[in-house]
């Protein structure tokens, strides 16, 4: 990651903000060495190369309609990785639901287990997100601020589509699939807020952001991130910020609860500003998350680029825009970039964020990935 005298100069700064928020650096808790990605203030590294990943979500990828309940379509999974550049990046649901058989009503692996041998058979790399915040493909619950007090750690009777605490489900998922070759970071919760829900729906417009909501948020990384580090000591951990000013990431908040030891990579998720690399407010925008991830010497992946195409707008053009976005972002200081969402089954009479198996959005993924000598931006 290139850091400016500008950047530098912010970094001390925010450094200071940080500091009167009761952050700071950390380094007892890093990843031990070992692992095949790898990450520093320069971005990543893979198999001690450097590396700018690029790739899809792909959130459906364990879905299994003769096992679990699914979430989205099914994928042909070794057309899927084989169809990728080499050394590219995708982020799936690792969602307990679609660990557990439909029929039986236990644990079944198999559909997991099927993505990560397919991605291992491609040598392509995976972030499995562990749970959603607003429940959607797992048990349908919104996860509100006491969820991340202790609601993490127990389980709700009766709750749907679960066997076991978020907590236990952390520790089965990382202990089964932690010595993955294709294992790039986990993804403890996708877009985390300590919002307070005050109606049955949780809608988001009566949300409320009480005092204390980044601790909150901190903490739950901190004591989430220890189980996993315990058991996967060398696997980064990903923290799956919206980046937007969500509730326990306003502001300042964000770089407080990034600086967590069991952060090692931020992340930031683009939508509405087509074509704009660096959207956002001087608060809450891309360039303002730049800078923090530069304070603290880690990474920022922006975890999800999407934008409308299909009956709205062409989806050559949505590439041409994507593909300016990226441009900007890694000149920018950014540290990769994954695109929301493939799918098999593109809707071209909808206005979604599809991207199907023939979308010009590949020709991106493959023009800005890199991997190798002479791939990462120089420190200046």
């Amino acid at each position: 990651m290139t850091v400016t005298r500008i950047t530098k100069l912010a970094a001390v700064i925010a450094t200071v903000a940080l500091a009167a928020l009761g952050g700071g650096f950390v380094s007892a808790a890093a990843p031990a060495p070992g692992a095949r990605v790898t990450a520093s203030s320069d971005g990543f590294a893979l198999d001690g190369q450097p590396w700018w990943p690029t790739g899809f979500n792909a959130y459906q990828l364990a879905t299994n309609w003769s096992v679990n309940w699914g979430c989205g379509a099914m994928v042909d999974l070794d057309s899927y990785f084989s169809a990728l550049p080499p050394h590219s990046l995708t982020r799936f649901n690792l969602f307990q639901a679609l660990a557990i058989n439909r029929f039986t009503g236990q644990l079944d692996f198999g559909p997991m287990d099927a993505v990560f041998a397919a991605a291992e058979a491609h040598d392509q790399m995976l972030i499995p997100v562990l749970a959603p915040q607003d429940g959607a493909c797992e048990d349908g619950v919104f996860k509100g601020r006491q969820w991340y007090v202790d609601g993490w750690t127990t389980m709700t009777p009766g709750a749907p589509r679960t066997l076991m605490s978020f907590q236990d489900w952390t520790r089965t998922a990382v202990d089964r699939f932690r010595g993955s070759p294709s294992l790039a970071a986990w993804e403890l919760v996708g877009e985390p807020e300590t919002s307070t829900c005050t109606d049955a729906d949780c809608s988001w417009w009566t949300r409320s952001c009480e005092p204390g909501a980044a601790q909150v948020l901190r903490d739950f990384f901190d004591a989430a991130g220890t189980e996993v580090r315990a058991r996967d000591p060398r696997t980064l951990i990903t923290a799956g910020f919206t980046g937007g000013g969500q509730c326990g990431t306003q502001g300042d908040e964000y770089q407080f609860v990034s600086a967590s030891p069991y952060v090692d990579v931020v992340q930031y998720h683009d939508y509405g500003a087509d074509g704009v690399p660096l959207p956002g407010d001087q608060w809450n925008g891309l360039a303002r998350h730049l800078e923090q991830a530069a304070a603290l010497g880690k990474p920022l992946l922006v975890g999800e680029i999407g934008e409308l195409a299909g009956s709205c707008a062409a989806i050559e053009d949505r590439a041409s825009h994507i593909g300016a976005k990226i441009q900007g972002q890694r000149d920018a200081g950014a540290a990769g970039a994954l695109l929301w969402a493939f799918v098999p089954d593109p809707r071209p009479a909808e206005c979604t964020y599809d991207i199907g198996p023939t979308d010009p959005l590949w020709g991106v993924v493959e023009q800005f990935g890199s991997w190798g000598s002479g791939t990462a931006p120089a420190e200046t």
